[in-house]
C-alpha cells in the first residue's frame, strides 16, 4: 500500500484509520471519537498551531480494542511502522489501549470517547444517524476526560458513582448515580448530547434522572426496559486514578545488547538532567509505572529504534506491571512537553546553533502598552499586565491584621514580614486588579495565615474580581518589580516605619539586582565581604557613610538605578566606590577582605518549557491531575479548578461552579512539591477567577473570547431548553411494550410495570421529563420547585442564622438554609433578591453566606 496516498490533507489536524479485512481504511471525520471494541486504530495528530500543540512534533497512536484479535492488531502495527517512516524523526509514538488511553489520545476528543460492542459493519457504516430501531445501556464514566461503554441492558450494571445512559432510539435517559458530582453530571449529558447529534442527527429527546423518586415518569420507561429493580444498587466503584506523588517516582534505564542478551542499567532518579542521554543510546524512563518512555538518540541504530516498542514490552513484562501500561517512544530533538518536564532544565539541541527567536527575542522587546493590550500572549511571555504605573496600594501584616503602609514607604518590605500589594489597572475600558500577596523568609506561620485570610476579606470587598498572586521573597515576577519603579527595597530586620526601629550605627550592605527601574529590586544581605561580586552594585551603609560601590561587571543603566535606590536606603553623605579601589575603611566597616564571586555572569537562559493545563481534583487527600493537551479556552468548564503550568509561574483557574476553590492554592503547592524536576517551592502561584482573567493568563491560549462567559448556558438551562412532547413519551413505551417486553416472557412484573409506563407517559409534561442539576449547585430543578411548592412562609432568620446543622427545623437542607427566609427577609439581610443571589458563582454564595452567618 502507498502510504501516502492515504494522507489526504496532512498539513495539519487529525486524522484515523481502522483495521478492516486486512487492511487500514481512514475513518470518516463524523465518527471520529467511536472506537470499536474488535478493531485496531491508527490516529494520527499533525499540529496546526504552536501555541496549542507539545511543539512542532506530531503524535502518532496504535489504538488496541479489548476484543481485537492478532490479525487486526498485525495489520494495524504494520500501518503504523510504514506511516512512522513516511513521517520521518518528528514524531512521538504512543500505544494505547482500550479504557486506559494517555491523556493526549483522550484530549483528541471533546467531550469524550464512545466505545462500541463488537465489530464495523461491512458497509462500513461508523455512525448510523437515521438508526431509532436501538436499544442499548451506556456507562458513563471519567473526569476531565469522559468514556461510555456498552454494557449489559440490566440493573446490575448500574452503580451509585457513575452515570448510564439508556439509548431507546428516539429517547434517551440520562440516569446520573447518587454519588457524581455536579461536573460528572454535566460532562455527562454534553457526551449525551453529542451522541444524539452524532448518532440520531440531532433527532432525539433526551431525559435526565437526578432523584428517581421526582422522574417518575423517566423510571416508569426505565423500568419497562430493564424491569423492577431488586435490592440495592451497587456501590461506587473506587477510583484508579493516578496521583501526583506516584508520578514523581521517576527512574531512567540505559537499554543496550551485550550479545544475545538486553541489559537494562538503572542511571539515575530524580532529579533528572539532560545531560544523562547520549545520542548514541536508547533509554528507558520509567514514571510510576503507570507510564514508560522509549527515548531514541539520533545516533542510535536502525535496528535499535525499531526495536524500541518491544524492549518497551519487555520491560514492562519484566517490572510485573500491566499490559495496557502506556508507552510513549520518543526520538532526541522531537520528545514530548510531558517528557521534557521530566527534567530539571531542557534545552532544544536543535536550537542551540540557529539564531534566537520567539519567546527569546520577545524578552528583549521595550515595553509597549499598546502591544501589552492587544497582544495577550505577549503580556504572557513578558508576564506583564501594563508597564505598572497603575494605582498600588500596600498593607503590612501586624498582630495578623492588615495595617495600611504610608504611600511614601510602599517599596520598603522587611523579611520578617508579610504583606498586601494591591494593584489596580485599566485594560480596554474595563477596571482589573491583581493582589500579590508577599511573604518575608523569615514569616511566621500565623502571620502567613493571616495574609491568606486577609486576602479572603479584601477579594470578598472587591466582589471576587481579584487575581490573587502568591509571592516569595526572591522569586517576585517581574510585574510585581515594575510597579515599585526600581525602588523596591527588602530589609534583613523590620524598617523603622513598622515601629521597631533601627540602630543607626548599624553596618548593613545591600544588594542592587537588576539592569533597570523595571526589574530591579534592592536586597538586605550579611555585611561581610563575601557577599560582594563583581557584576552588581552594592550599597554599604555605615554610621557615617554610604558607599556606593560598583563592581567591574555592571553597566551603566545598574548604575543610574542604583542612585535612586541610595535616597531609599540612606540620608548619609554618599561616596562612590569602584571595584578595586576601596578606601580601608570600606573593607573595615565589612570586617575585612575576604574572596567573592568575580567571573562575568553569564546569561540565564529563559526556560523553553511549552504550557501545559490540567484538572485538579482530590482523591484520598492526594492531588489528581488529567492534562488536556492542545488545550483551548473552551476546555475551561465552569466547575473545573485547572492548573495552567507556564514553568515560571503556576496558574490556577477557578469556574465560577467549582466546589473545592479554597484548595487551589495548597494544590499548586503540592504540584511544585512532588514534580519530578525538582521544581522550587517558591515558583509564583496566581489564583484566576473565571471572567476575570488577566492578558498574562490568555496569552497562553490560541484563541480567547471574553464574552464567552457571559453567553454560555447553565447545566440547568440546557437540560431545561430541550423539548420533549408527550406524544413523543407515549411513542417510546409503546415500542418499548411492542419491540422489547418479549425477551421477557411470563414476567408478570415487567409486563405491568410497561402498561403502567406506557398509561403514565401520555400524561408526562416537559418539566417532569426534562428534569436536570441546578446550576452550580447539587440540588436539582425539581427539587427546588418541590421545595418551594411544600414552604409557602418563609422560616424565622433565627431559627436559620448561626445555627449548627442539627439544631435547624426538619425538612431543613443546611447546605441552603438561606433559601427558606421568606423574601423579604432574605432581601433584608443580603441586601439582594434570591434571584439575584443564585445568579452568582457558587464561590461568592458560599462568602456572603458565611459572612451572615448561613455557612
Amino acid at each position: 500500500m502507498d502510504i501516502s496516498k492515504g494522507l489526504p490533507a496532512i498539513q495539519g489536524g487529525l486524522h484515523i484509520w481502522i483495521t478492516e479485512n486486512q487492511k487500514m481504511v481512514p475513518v470518516p471525520e463524523g465518527a471520529y471519537g467511536n472506537f470499536f471494541e474488535e478493531h485496531c486504530y491508527v490516529i494520527l495528530h499533525v499540529p496546526q498551531s504552536p501555541k496549542a500543540t507539545q511543539g512542532a512534533s506530531s503524535d502518532l497512536h496504535y489504538w488496541v480494542g479489548k476484543q481485537a484479535g492478532a490479525e487486526a492488531q498485525g495489520t494495524a502495527a504494520a500501518f503504523q511502522q510504514r506511516l512512522q517512516e513516511e513521517l520521518g524523526g518528528q514524531t512521538v509514538l504512543h500505544c494505547e489501549a482500550q479504557a486506559h488511553e494517555s491523556d493526549c489520545f483522550c484530549s483528541y476528543f471533546r467531550p469524550g470517547i464512545i466505545y462500541r460492542k463488537g465489530g464495523l459493519a461491512s458497509d462500513l457504516k461508523h455512525v448510523e444517524t437515521n438508526f431509532f430501531n436501538i436499544q442499548r445501556l451506556l456507562h458513563i464514566k471519567g473526569r476531565k476526560h469522559m468514556s461510555a461503554t456498552e454494557v449489559e441492558l440490566s440493573w446490575n450494571s448500574f452503580n451509585k458513582g457513575d452515570i448510564f445512559l439508556l439509548d431507546l432510539g428516539k429517547m434517551m435517559i440520562q440516569w446520573n448515580g447518587p454519588k457524581t458530582s455536579i461536573s460528572e453530571k454535566a460532562r455527562g449529558l454534553a457526551l449525551t448530547y453529542s451522541l444524539r447529534d452524532r448518532e440520531r442527527g440531532g433527532r432525539a429527546q433526551i431525559g435526565v434522572v437526578d432523584d428517581e423518586a421526582k422522574a417518575p415518569d423517566l423510571m416508569q420507561i426505565m423500568e419497562a426496559v430493564l424491569g423492577r429493580r431488586v435490592g440495592s444498587l451497587r456501590a461506587a466503584t473506587p477510583s484508579k486514578d493516578i496521583n501526583q506523588l506516584q508520578k514523581a517516582s521517576v527512574r531512567l534505564y540505559h537499554v543496550y545488547e551485550k550479545g544475545k542478551d538486553l541489559v537494562v542499567v538503572e542511571l539515575a532518579t530524580p532529579p533528572l538532567t539532560q545531560d544523562l542521554l547520549q545520542e548514541e543510546e536508547v533509554y528507558i524512563l520509567d514514571q510510576g509505572g503507570f507510564k514508560i518512555y522509549v527515548w531514541q538518540g539520533r545516533m542510535s541504530s536502525l535496528q535499535e529504534r525499531k526495536a524500541a516498542f518491544s524492549r518497551a514490552v519487555g520491560f514492562i513484562q519484566a517490572k510485573g506491571y500491566p499490559t495496557y501500561t502506556n508507552v510513549e517512544v520518543l526520538n532526541d530533538g522531537a520528545e514530548s512537553a510531558a517528557f521534557k518536564q521530566l527534567f530539571r532544565t531542557w534545552s532544544d539541541k536543535r536550537s542551540r546553533n540557529q539564531k534566537l527567536g520567539g519567546r527569546d527575542k520577545l524578552i528583549h522587546v521595550k515595553l509597549d502598552m499598546g502591544k501589552l493590550h492587544t497582544q495577550p500572549e505577549l503580556a504572557a511571555q513578558l508576564r506583564m499586565v501594563d508597564d505598572g504605573c497603575g494605582k498600588v496600594e500596600v498593607w503590612c501584616m501586624e498582630d495578623l491584621h492588615r495595617q495600611p503602609v504610608d504611600p511614601k514607604r510602599h517599596g520598603q518590605l522587611c523579611a520578617g514580614s508579610c504583606y498586601l500589594v494591591l494593584y489596580t489597572y485599566q485594560r480596554l475600558g474595563r477596571v482589573q486588579y491583581i493582589l500579590y500577596l508577599w511573604q518575608g523568609h523569615q514569616a511566621t506561620a500565623d502571620e502567613i495565615k493571616a495574609l491568606n485570610s486577609n486576602a479572603e476579606e479584601l477579594d470578598v470587598m472587591y466582589g471576587g474580581a481579584l487575581v490573587q498572586e502568591h509571592v516569595t521573597m526572591g522569586s517576585e515576577p517581574p510585574h510585581f518589580l515594575a510597579i515599585f519603579q526600581g525602588q523596591l527595597v527588602i530589609f534583613r530586620e523590620r524598617a523603622g516605619h513598622h515601629g521597631k526601629g533601627q540602630s543607626a550605627s548599624t553596618t548593613r550592605l545591600f544588594h542592587v539586582q537588576g539592569t533597570d527601574s523595571q526589574n530591579t529590586k534592592t536586597l538586605e544581605v550579611p555585611a561581610r565581604a563575601s557577599s560582594l561580586n563583581s557584576n552588581d552594585i552594592f550599597l554599604l551603609v555605615t554610621a557615617s557613610v554610604c558607599y556606593l560601590w560598583f563592581g567591574k561587571g555592571c553597566n551603566g543603566d545598574q548604575r543610574e538605578t542604583a542612585r535612586v535606590v541610595v535616597t531609599v536606603i540612606s540620608k548619609k553623605n554618599e561616596e562612590t566606590v569602584l571595584e578595586g579601589q576601596e578606601p580601608p575603611h570600606f573593607w573595615e566597616a565589612l570586617g575585612g577582605r575576604a574572596p567573592y564571586p568575580s567571573k562575568k555572569r553569564l546569561p540565564e537562559e529563559v526556560p523553553r518549557f511549552q504550557p501545559r493545563l490540567f484538572e485538579c481534583s482530590s482523591q484520598m487527600g492526594c492531588l489528581v491531575l488529567a492534562e488536556v493537551v492542545f488545550f483551548s479556552q473552551e476546555d475551561l468548564d465552569k466547575y473545573d479548578i485547572m492548573l495552567l503550568d507556564t514553568w515560571q509561574e503556576i496558574f490556577l483557574w477557578l469556574g465560577e461552579a467549582a466546589s473545592e476553590w479554597k484548595e487551589a492554592v495548597a494544590w499548586g503547592q503540592e504540584y511544585l512539591k512532588t514534580h519530578p524536576a525538582g521544581r522550587s517551592p517558591a515558583t509564583p502561584i496566581v489564583l484566576v477567577k473565571q471572567g476575570h482573567e488577566p492578558p498574562t493568563f490568555t496569552g497562553w491560549f490560541f484563541t480567547w473570547d471574553p464574552y464567552k462567559w457571559t453567553s454560555h448556558l447553565s447545566h440547568k438551562e440546557v437540560v431545561e431548553g430541550s423539548p420533549a412532547a408527550a406524544s413523543t413519551i407515549s411513542e417510546i413505551t409503546a415500542e418499548v411494550n411492542n419491540f422489547r417486553l418479549s425477551r421477557w416472557p411470563g414476567n408478570g412484573r415487567a409486563g405491568a410495570v410497561a402498561l403502567q409506563a406506557l398509561k403514565g407517559s401520555q400524561d408526562s409534561s416537559e418539566n417532569e421529563l426534562m428534569r436536570g442539576p441546578k446550576s452550580g449547585g447539587t440540588r436539582t430543578s425539581s427539587s427546588v420547585s418541590s421545595t418551594s411548592a411544600t414552604i409557602n412562609r418563609g422560616l424565622r432568620r433565627e431559627q436559620l442564622m448561626h445555627q449548627a446543622a442539627e439544631d435547624l427545623p426538619e425538612g431543613v437542607d443546611p447546605a441552603r438554609r438561606e433559601f427558606y427566609l421568606s423574601d423579604s427577609d432574605f432581601q433584608d439581610i443580603f441586601g439582594k433578591s434570591k434571584e439575584e443571589f443564585y445568579s452568582m458563582a457558587t464561590w461568592r454564595q458560599q462568602q456572603e453566606k458565611k459572612q451572615l452567618g448561613f455557612f
